[in-house]
Order: structure tokens, then sequence, then C-alpha cells
């Protein structure tokens, strides 16, 4: 068999993709392994195994960023490929999951047909790619690859005012390996799309050419509790009327601006939360997302604007932090081309596009050459009980990744 027909084992991929779906499953066929909970650590206990089963030398950094490494004929710097584990609270059972699992099915591939590659192969999975139980998302994979502050990270809480370095101790994850200075030959990842594209459109593989940049706030709006039924309107200082009002101007906002300006308001909570009593409190997030850097910073502005606008006019208090904030990432062009021609040659329609949602990818490409093969998603769903992937898509995605790790290998 020469290298350009060997494909991957597909019952073997869908195994090990249902074997880890095992834990942490939720009605409905979805996961719930949010990053470092305990769930998250029998996960990781998991896929750690199956590394070691598969001969990787594995190594956990100091954020619980976990890398087995399959030697080459020669040492340097390893052609890598990887994803995350850790899923949001309804999540389905590819998103991450799969960049891993196909990973792990690669090498298991060339363990068997006993080949060995001039140059190492590695794969990963960050922590807290999610980014919904600890912000930022792709916390693990930024600090891997020095754009985030490793203690800074540590130090980050939950909404319950859990510690991130508190947690990794906890579920005996705090490795000893340093962090920041891991440097690779080449980094692709293969991610489902989440997104409607690929199927609507009767593609196979999307070669992906970059990721949108992300601006994510929180907003604490302050106002004055009082009866529903006796305060006038026009005395009222209503937090929850705030609340709403970002919401609306959220949607309003990326309607007017178009194109690829998305605005979304994913979390609204009242205190005191009564049918019959004015909020007091509200807390508001607020997730913008756009490929241009420019266009980004206008719609940041323009609801940096609204809100004290509002909150001027309905006489209430507002304090915001940024929970994260990315630029928009272009991959590398002859890395994209690779994987748009690999596809091609294995028979795959290939569409080019963008990213909607963040992943780890984007942490490597200011340091390597990178990028990102989609697979669809049907009916465009996903960080959903339902989200689900064809398997000959899967196994398309798989060998596209496949023999793209064994060119940059060669």
């Amino acid at each position: 068999m020469t290298l350009s027909n060997l494909r991957i084992n597909i019952d073997r991929l869908l195994a090990s993709i249902e074997s880890l779906a095992e834990i942490g499953a939720i009605a409905g066929g979805g996961v719930c392994r949010m990053a470092l909970t305990d769930e998250d650590r029998q996960g990781r206990d998991l896929v750690v195994g199956w590394m070691h089963e598969l001969g990787l030398d594995v190594t956990i950094d100091q954020i619980g960023n976990v890398i087995g490494i399959r030697a080459g004929q020669e040492s340097g710097k390893p052609v890598m490929t990887g994803s995350h584990i850790d899923t949001v609270a309804s999540g389905g059972i590819y998103d991450g999951n799969l960049g891993v699992l196909a990973g792990l099915e690669i090498i298991a591939t060339l363990n068997d047909a006993e080949i060995t590659t001039r140059k190492p192969i590695g794969v990963g999975f960050f922590t807290n790619e999610e980014g919904s139980r600890f912000a930022p998302d792709m916390m693990g994979s930024g600090v891997h690859q020095g754009a985030l502050d490793f203690k800074k990270m540590l130090d980050v809480v939950d909404i319950d005012g859990v510690r991130v370095g508190d947690e990794l101790e906890k579920i005996g994850y705090a490795g000893d390996t340093l962090t920041g200075n891991f440097r690779a030959d080449s980094f692709v990842e293969l991610h489902i799309e989440q997104g409607p594209i690929l199927e609507l459109e009767d593609y196979e593989i999307g070669a992906v050419e970059g990721v949108q940049g992300i601006s994510w706030n929180e907003y604490r709006i302050g106002g004055t509790a009082n009866h529903a039924g006796t305060t006038p309107m026009r005395l009222r200082h209503d937090a929850g009327y705030v609340a709403a009002a970002i919401s609306v101007e959220a949607r309003r906002l990326a309607n007017e601006m178009g194109a690829n300006q998305i605005g979304t308001v994913g979390v609204t909570k009242l205190n005191p939360g009564l049918i019959n009593v004015i909020a007091r409190e509200a807390l508001v997030t607020v997730d913008l997302r756009n490929t241009d850097e420019q266009k980004l910073q206008e719609a940041e502005h323009s609801m940096t604007s609204f809100i004290e606008q509002i909150c001027k006019a309905e006489g209430v208090t507002c304090s915001s932090r940024t929970l994260a904030r990315f630029e928009p990432v272009s991959f590398d062009k002859e890395m994209v081309s690779l994987v748009a021609k690999t596809a091609s040659k294995l028979g795959n329609r290939v569409k080019s596009m963008p990213s909607g949602a963040g992943h780890d990818a984007q942490m490597f490409a200011p340091n390597c050459p990178t990028a990102m093969i989609f697979v669809p998603s049907r009916n465009g769903i996903s960080h959903n009980v339902t989200e689900y992937t064809e398997p000959e898509h899967l196994q398309a995605g798989a060998d596209v990744l496949l023999q793209i790790l064994l060119q940059k290998s060669a």
C-alpha cells in the first residue's frame, strides 16, 4: 500500500468517540463535561490512557494541556494536530472531541501500517477551549502558545468564585511542563463546522481560511427594586429594562452592519427575579464577532455608546469587564491550499470558508503554519445534544487530516 492510499479505520474512530461520550453523558445523547470538573478529569484519564497505549510520549503542562508525541526518524519540532475534550453544559459528542480522537486514530493507523515518519507527530488536547465555565475561551492553547499569561489564567474564577489553579490541582492535571515555549512545525485541526453552510451547499470538506475576531463583555446594571404595580413608569430605575434593551440592540446592530457582523446576548440574570418586583440588578453578556478587526471595533464602540446612553436615561449604574478579546486570525495560505488540494485529490467537494467559532488552531497561527479542516454539521447544529456529523464525513475529514500529517512529516 502506498502512503497516498492509507485510510483511517472509521469503526475504530466511531467507537472512541462513543466511549468518550459516555463520560458526562446527558439526556438526548449529549455530553456535559465542562472544563476542570470531575467529568473532565475522567475524560482526560481515558484519553491519556489511549495515548499511552499507542506508545506516545505524554506530557502535561502547568495549565493542564496534554500533548502526546509519536517519535519520528529525526528529532525536532513535531507536526501537530488536536483540539479539546471539554464541552458546554448541553454539548454534543463531536465538538472538539473529533479533532483529538481523529488524531489518535491516525497514530493507530500509522502504527498498524508500521510507518515511521521523518518528523515527530503530536496530538494534543487543550484546557478550557469552550470558555463556558472559565473565561476566556481557548485558555489552554492561548497559554500554551504564549498569547495568554499563565499566572493570570490560574487566578481566573468561575461564576461561583472557584479558581482555575485550584481546580487543576483538584483534578490532578496541574502538570510540570512549562508553558509558552512549545513550538510546532505546523498545526492542523479537524473540527465539525458547527454551522449550516457545508451541508446546505453540499460540500464534504471546508478549507478554513481563518477565524473571526471575538469580543466578550459582561455588564452589571444597578437599578432600584420597587413595587411593579405602584411605581409609575417615569419614576423607575429598572435594571431589567436596560438588560432587555441591550439584547435588542445587539441584534439590531448586527443586522444593521450586516456582512460578517454577529451579536449575541447569551446570559441575562435579574435580581431579585420576581414577577411583581422591578429588578434592582441585571447581569448581561454581549458576544460580538467579525472577520474584520476594524468592523469589530466599530461594533464594540457602538454597543458601548448605546449602553452608556440607555443607562443614563434610565438612571441606573453600569460596570463592565472584558471576558475575552481576540483579533481575527488568518491561517497560512499554503496550509489552507494544502487542505483544499488534499481533500480534492481524495474526491471531496471543498469550500474555502472562514470559521465563525473560536478554535485552538488560532492560537498556533502566529507561531507556525496553521490550518483547519471542517466537516459538515447536520442542520448546522452544535452546542446541542442533537449535534451530528455523518460517518462518511467523519471518515473524509480524518482521511484528509491523515494525508496532510503524512505530507508535513515526510
